[in-house]
């Protein structure tokens, strides 16, 4: 194990976690079944508080994307990707900044707040009828949320023991992307119930249809995360105090600290690999969202049946390796596991690619999905073990930026690159080369997915270098402590 080189620890400083024995939770009764799986009842309530907002969040985005269609009256795409577009902007301008904040502001009053403006912003969006109306709404929204999550990410450690750190991410991975069917299925519902609403003429102020209703009922979740982060043991992380000259906002102390945060990010050899492998990972796996339907059509001859067979495998796969990491990750290094994800999440994108029917497309497709739900958790096991609870906001702000820029790239990036490959191929092979004799064809959609599979391979190779550089740094600070007290042990 690593141990953290440029943070205190992950235990929040001198202020002992609420899992710690002389805790306010210590008298607390603890149910077994609760204890076995989540760690402490405080995490379980926070678990709860993800699925009721992620059942929420997504909920909101398909109603906020079906009003972006519904309400535009020309150029639907356009509409609705500008809406999305507004998601995604703050993230890479205000993400940095944020972070900041949630270092230094009381994190449950941070989360707490940001839900109940959520939930203001939800109870609006029923009387908005026009797309940038929508785009405001959506950037309003994504703030907030860039708060909320980082604070989040930054609590759980001082909630749960440091060995029920893995378990805690994979089951906050299955509550932030397990409850997208809940979402989905509560649209039908709702679509159900606008029917009996519309009856009632005096009701229609109200706005009460199938997307006024999701607003509402998404409103109403995020109430109800506020109320149960509120009564969590979450602490204000302890940190050194900054001169700030006698000024509540000086802006050069909050300069300082964005600053040492980035130099944190690039100094510390374990943040350096999470980020460098998770980064990779999303480019190269991105690049599979947007060119898995023209690679299932055009090279494995399915329909939009294969490709549901090959999204469908690669959930399963996730869903496996969020599971098999919370039973394997404390008889194996979390650093081979991550950086072993790394290669197989790679290997198979690369071999389901080179396949030309769809059976070992699925199953390779499964193994790449279990590479990628293993490399997820423990990236966010890794940096909440090595990370000081004062840098931790800075650090998953970072990392959530790092996450949508590189995923941004490859969906934008990857069907550009797949059509200049393709004509080059046209071009110098002709579509078709015949290596050793057998005869394969060069798409350039297959050309694109082996180069998204061949950026992930020299990733793992460096996020390994990264880990074994903190490991040899650590067993240098161990015996220059152990020297040290050797020489005051003779004087």
């Amino acid at each position: 194990m690593i141990e953290p080189v440029e943070a205190s620890g992950a235990g929040g400083g001198d202020t002992p976690p609420p899992w710690a024995p002389d805790a306010d939770l210590a008298d607390v009764p603890l149910d077994r079944r609760t204890r076995r799986v989540f760690g402490t009842p405080a995490f379980f309530r926070l678990w709860l508080a993800q699925v009721v907002s992620a059942t929420g969040d997504w909920l909101g985005l398909m109603a906020i994307t079906a009003l972006a269609a519904a309400v535009s009256r020309r150029a639907e795409g356009v509409a609705v990707g500008l809406v999305l577009g507004a998601r995604v902007a703050p993230g890479f301008f205000l993400a940095p900044w944020a972070g900041v904040l949630v270092d230094r502001w009381d994190r449950k009053k941070v989360m707490i707040t940001c839900d109940l403006a959520r939930a203001a912003v939800m109870m609006s969006l029923p009387f908005v009828n026009s797309v940038p109306g929508l785009i405001v709404a959506s950037f309003i929204l994504e703030i907030f949320t860039l708060l909320w999550s980082p604070a989040k990410e930054a609590s759980v450690p001082n909630l749960v023991p440091k060995s029920y750190l893995t378990s805690a991410n994979s089951l906050s991975l299955m509550a932030a992307y397990g409850t997208f069917p809940l979402g989905a299925g509560l649209l039908i519902v709702f679509a159900k119930m606008a029917g009996w609403f519309a009856d009632f003429s005096s009701l229609s102020p109200m706005h009460l249809d199938r997307l006024g209703l999701a607003f509402y009922f998404d409103a109403l979740t995020f109430l109800v995360t506020a109320l149960i982060v509120w009564r969590l043991p979450i602490h204000k992380a302890e940190r050194e105090k900054i001169n700030t000259n006698g000024r509540r906002f000086d802006p050069a102390s909050t300069f300082r600290e964005l600053k040492e945060g980035w130099h944190f990010i690039f100094i510390n050899p374990v943040v350096r690999a999470v980020n460098i492998g998770m980064a990779c990972s999303l480019i190269g796996g991105g690049m599979l969202i947007p060119l898995g339907p023209t690679f299932v059509r055009e090279v494995l001859g399915a329909g939009e049946a294969g490709y549901g067979s090959v999204t469908f495998a690669l959930g399963v796969g996730v869903a496996i390796g969020v599971i098999t990491v919370s039973f394997v990750q404390s008889r194996v290094p979390k650093e081979w596991l991550f950086t072993g994800a790394m290669v197989l999440s790679g290997s198979a994108l690369i071999g389901a690619t080179s396949t030309s029917t769809l059976t070992p497309a699925v199953l390779l497709v499964a193994f790449m999905g279990i590479g990628a739900g293993t490399i997820y958790v423990l990236g966010l096991t890794l940096l909440h073990e090595n990370v000081d609870d004062g840098l931790r906001g800075r650090v998953f702000t970072a990392l959530y930026s790092l996450v949508r820029l590189c995923l941004l790239l490859a969906m934008a990036v990857g069907p550009f690159l797949s059509e200049g490959l393709d004509r080059l191929s046209n071009r110098v092979w002709d579509g078709r080369v015949a290596p050793f004799g057998f005869g394969v064809d060069v798409p350039g959609v297959r050309i694109t997915l082996w180069l998204a599979g061949l950026i992930v391979l020299p990733a793992a190779a460096l996020s390994s270098w990264s880990l074994r550089a903190g490991e040899r740094r650590g067993v240098v600070i161990d015996l220059r402590e152990e020297l040290a007290e050797l020489v005051d042990h003779r004087l």
